[in-house]
């Protein structure tokens, strides 16, 4: 998806701020962790078995086919992947009828980056249709590109969506700052070389070397993402990607 305004900004990309903004989807942008837990809830509780919370840690913020399959592993459900993706992506979908709501802060980001002629790139483990649902609530317009996590051969936390975003932006990974809400995506987005805001929804996130952990995107203005993209780069951290992450 193309935006109306450049895939480069000129003043991104001589130094002045970071050159890209690489933004996941479910839990950073919208409220919708909890739609997913509930739709796994749902689909899993029809086919006779109950979900122990604390799987919900362990699915939280991963992509379809391992959360779907770990499900199935635990459970014992006699149920092929392909069809419980599908039932998943239906029960989730009939969730977002009843509206989507935003994250605290994500109308207001989305807007300064927009007007700051930020290039921008929606970068979700979901799939297409679910994205193209979603970007109703958040504005096409607001993105210069999305990734998919049904378009890509490997998904977070492999480093290959970022990898990807970042290349439809003609940006360099170093260069970026993504914003992620879960370990998951911020392994994904680390080993794509990127600088990283973690936002923890639901499970805990800790500091690190490139990455900076705020409460709410409340917390994140230009001024900030500056401030990021300006910092002293950590070891593996530059133009490609950092340490591989292993299957």
């Amino acid at each position: 998806m193309t935006s109306s305004f450049p895939a480069l900004d000129t003043r991104a990309a001589h130094g002045s701020g970071p050159q890209a903004v690489l933004l996941d989807m479910d839990g950073t942008l919208v409220d919708t962790e909890g739609f997913w837990w509930d739709a796994e809830v749902e689909v899993f509780g029809a086919l006779g078995h109950v979900l122990a919370e604390e799987h919900r840690d362990i699915v939280v913020g991963g992509p379809m086919a391992r959360s779907a399959g770990y499900l199935i592993e635990v459970t014992g459900a006699d149920i092929a992947l392909d069809d419980v993706r599908d039932l998943l992506n239906a029960a989730f979908l009939r969730r977002l009828e009843r509206g989507v709501p935003l994250m605290p802060g994500a109308r207001d980001l989305l807007t300064e980056l927009t007007a700051h002629r930020v290039p921008t790139a929606l970068v979700s483990a979901s799939h297409r249709t679910v994205i193209e649902r979603m970007l109703v609530s958040l504005g096409a317009d607001h993105f210069a590109a999305t990734v998919a996590g049904d378009e890509l051969d490997r998904t977070k936390p492999h480093p290959d969506p970022y990898l990807a975003a970042a290349a439809r932006l003609g940006a360099e990974p170093g260069r970026c700052v993504a914003i992620e809400d879960t370990p998951t995506g911020v392994a994904s987005a680390e080993a794509a070389g990127c600088r990283v805001i973690a936002v923890p929804s639901i499970a805990p996130i800790g500091a690190a070397p490139g990455r900076s952990v705020v409460g709410s995107l409340e917390e994140v203005d230009m001024a900030f993402l500056r401030s990021v993209a300006a910092a002293p780069a950590p070891r593996g951290i530059g133009g490609t990607a950092g340490a591989p992450v292993h299957p």
